[in-house]
C-alpha cells in the first residue's frame, strides 16, 4: 500500500478538491483506493456523498478500540472507498500527544489497511500540528497544492525547512499551482520565481475555474460529471504526474 497525503499548512487552496479527483482518478486506473477524510470539516465526505459514522471518534481511533477497515463506506464509484470525517478529529492532536511514540500513531494505525488496498489518499486540515508530523511520518508522498501568491510560496519554503527539520527525507514533496488566474500578472511572475526556486513543482497547473467549483454542488468528483471537460483533463494529467512520482517501490518503514 502508498500513501498519498494532499497537505498544505493554509486552508483554502483546493486540497479537497485535488484529493476527491486525484483519488477517482487512481481508482478509475484500477488501483483500490481509500480516501480518508482528515479535516473534521468533512468536505471530502460531503463532496462523496459520505455521511459521518457516529460510533466513531478520534479517542477511540488512536487508543485503537476501533480499527480503520471498520470505517471504510462504499462510494458510487467502483475501487473507491471512503473513510469519513467525523467532528471529533479536530481533536485529533490532543490524543495523539496521549500516546506513546505520538508521531508514529497515524502510521501504526494505518496498518490495518496494507493487505486491503493498493493506495490510501489522505485530506488533511490545514495547519503545521502534531497530526501534520503524523502524516509525514505516514506517508509516502505529500502533494501540496499551491496558490501562486508570495504568501503561499513563502508557506513552501517553511514546509520544505520543517520536513527537513524532521528528518524524513525520504518523502517526495510533489508541489503543483492550483487556483491559477493567468489574467493575473502576479501570478505569472510568482510562479515562474517559484519555478526558478522550486524546480520539483509539477507541471500541471490547476485554473481557478468555475467548472471545478461546481464539485460540490454536483457532490461528485469532476471526472464523473464533467468527463470530456479541459479542467477534468488537467486533473488527468495531474494524476499521471503524480502516480510517475511515486511509482517506485515504498522504502522499509
Amino acid at each position: 500500500m502508498q500513501t498519498i497525503a494532499v497537505t498544505n499548512i493554509k486552508g483554502g487552496v483546493g486540497k479537497t478538491t485535488a484529493a476527491v479527483n486525484l483519488a477517482y482518478l487512481a481508482a478509475r486506473s484500477g488501483r483500490a483506493t481509500v480516501l480518508w477524510d482528515l479535516d473534521p470539516q468533512g468536505a471530502a465526505t460531503y463532496t462523496l456523498q459520505g455521511e459521518p459514522d457516529g460510533q466513531v471518534s478520534a479517542r477511540k481511533l488512536v487508543r485503537g478500540k476501533r480499527e480503520l477497515p471498520e470505517l471504510m463506506a462504499p462510494t458510487a464509484y467502483p475501487g473507491l472507498r471512503l473513510i469519513p470525517a467525523d467532528w471529533s478529529f479536530r481533536n485529533l492532536d490532543v490524543h495523539l500527544s496521549e500516546r506513546k511514540h505520538p508521531t508514529e500513531r497515524l502510521m501504526m494505525m494505518t496498518r490495518s489497511l496494507h493487505h486491503s488496498i493498493e493506495l490510501l489518499v489522505l485530506d488533511c486540515p490545514p495547519g503545521m500540528t502534531l497530526l501534520t508530523e503524523n502524516i509525514l511520518r505516514a506517508a509516502d508522498a505529500l502533494v501540496v497544492p499551491v496558490v501562486p501568491a508570495p504568501l503561499c510560496v513563502r508557506m513552501l519554503d517553511q514546509f520544505d525547512e520543517f520536513v527537513a527539520r524532521t528528518g524524513w527525507t525520504d518523502i517526495r514533496i510533489l508541489p503543483f499551482f492550483s487556483m491559477v488566474d493567468r489574467r493575473k500578472s502576479l501570478h505569472e511572475a510568482v510562479m515562474a520565481n517559484a519555478r526558478t526556486h522550486h524546480p520539483g513543482i509539477l507541471a500541471t497547473e490547476i485554473p481557478y475555474w468555475s467548472e471545478i467549483e461546481r464539485m460540490t454542488v454536483r457532490r461528485a468528483p469532476l471526472p464523473a460529471f464533467a468527463p470530456t471537460s479541459p479542467a477534468t483533463q488537467l486533473f488527468v494529467r495531474l494524476w499521471q504526474e503524480v502516480a510517475e512520482r511515486v511509482r517506485a517501490p515504498e522504502a522499509p518503514r
